[in-house]
């Protein structure tokens, strides 16, 4: 009969190979999620039960990992709820078509007339997939070929209007229960956009996301070595920061506080300094990979000051692939009035694009110095402001990298700010994530 291997989500499967790995889905999951699962293909329990043994762990191995901690993930695929509205109404408008060229062919009907059925609007479908939470369908084992057993497969959705869901209709034998019917109901679009929008509902976060690869393994249809977790290397961001101070501050600060996709994130090796450190440096760099058709996806980062406007700017005149973006340190509101020592004392500033290098970012107020402020310096003449620098950012970057995560459970260190830092560059990651259809399709 063979052995198959599944995506599940909450007890539905959203993808299907039998006695080979099939799809790879190693990309949704890290190290820490790989643990055994009980499963249903292993048909030995009673007799480890009744020896008193459990059973062979490898036989049960899996990546499992609730979604809520899936969807992080996902849009650094490429898989944000924007590029999953857009499937579906690519998918709707061409059921509509086929719908319409199925009805002309069988009565004759003209191009614009017809009873075709309306799609539903994609805010529609979401509120279907949402509106049936995965825990609450039942999931009883139903394959008589009768009516009343069809019934109950339908359980809920027995008299839906589902002829509105954009979906091949041979599919309806295949389901054995409410559950898995309405996981044929769903699952019309990309695996991980199903997900994406599944995880739209609250009380889908703790389903769990499973890929069940013990069996195969033990069956011989696949090595345990195919198994592999984590983002592959043409899914990751290689961020190219100004200096050497940032790398370390970010890959920190994503250890901490993102770690559930740190794996996404590579950097410029600075164990023996940084080979394209200062703003001029950054912008030949990018202009140096682009040239040379670099396939990375690449995100140069500057900071926010006179420097890194200057840098940026120029960097936005250069004619670069879809694959290398550029940005700033995000302007905060607890900038616009900073102290600042200049020829004339001390003194409220704002100090967006003047002066906030990413040390301001960190938490000011522990450590030997406990009043940040910045020091203006060199006059940029091309934007007509002063150049600022923080004093004592040294000391700021020591105390945040001996942060770790129990000091910041203890709530004593203020994340706020590096947070943002984190927030705009996964949100600049995530709008340049590409599809995986696509590279299919091309």
């Amino acid at each position: 009969m063979g052995t198959e291997i599944t995506l599940d989500v909450g007890g539905v499967s959203l993808t299907y190979s039998k006695n080979h790995r099939g799809i790879d889905h190693g990309s949704l999951f890290q190290e820490a999620d790989r643990k055994p699962v009980r499963s249903e293909q292993l048909k030995t329990y009673d007799h480890y039960e009744s020896e008193e043994q459990d059973a062979p762990a490898s036989a049960e191995m899996a990546f499992t990992r609730p979604l809520k901690d899936v969807v992080p993930r996902l849009e650094l695929l490429g898989f944000d709820l924007s590029r999953v509205q857009s499937e579906y109404e690519g998918v709707a408008e061409g059921w509509r078509e086929e719908t319409r060229s199925f009805l002309d062919d069988d009565t004759g009907l003209d191009d614009d007339t017809g009873p075709v059925p309306d799609p539903m609007s994609f805010t529609e479908f979401r509120q279907f997939a949402i509106e049936h939470p995965l825990e609450s369908l039942d999931d009883t084992f139903l394959w008589d070929a009768n009516e009343e057993c069809a019934e109950k497969i339908r359980g809920r959705f027995v008299g839906a209007a589902l002829e509105r869901i954009p979906r091949d209709r041979s599919y309806d034998g295949d389901a054995y229960s409410e559950r898995s019917f309405f996981g044929e109901l769903v699952n019309i679009l990309h695996p991980y956009s199903v997900m994406r929008l599944l995880a739209e509902g609250k009380a889908n976060d703790n389903a769990s996301v499973t890929w069940q690869y013990g069996p195969l393994v033990n069956a011989g249809w696949a090595a345990e070595d195919e198994f592999v977790p984590q983002a592959r290397r043409t899914e990751t961001f290689l961020i190219a920061t100004e200096g050497s101070s940032d790398v370390h501050i970010l890959k920190h600060a994503l250890a901490l506080l993102r770690p559930g996709i740190a794996d996404f994130f590579h950097f410029i090796d600075v164990s023996e300094g940084h080979p394209f450190s200062g703003t001029g440096n950054l912008v030949k760099f990018a202009e140096g990979l682009a040239k040379i058709d670099v396939q990375n996806q690449v995100v140069f980062l500057f900071d926010n000051d006179a420097e890194g406007l200057d840098a940026h700017e120029r960097f936005s005149r250069l004619t670069l692939p879809a694959n290398m973006r550029g940005t700033m340190l995000p302007e905060l509101e607890v900038f616009r009035e900073f102290p600042a020592q200049g020829p004339e004392g001390l003194r409220k500033a704002d100090i967006n694009r003047r002066a906030a290098a990413i040390e301001c970012y960190l938490d000011l107020n522990v450590g030997d110095y406990t009043s940040g402020k910045v020091m203006w310096t060199n006059y940029k003449k091309t934007l007509g402001v002063y150049q600022g620098a923080l004093e004592h950012k040294e000391s700021y970057v020591k105390e945040f990298l001996e942060q770790t995560h129990e000091t910041i459970a203890e709530g004593s260190y203020d994340m706020s700010r590096i947070e943002a830092v984190l927030g705009l560059l996964i949100a600049e990651c995530t709008a340049m994530a590409v599809r995986p259809w696509e590279i299919t399709a091309a």
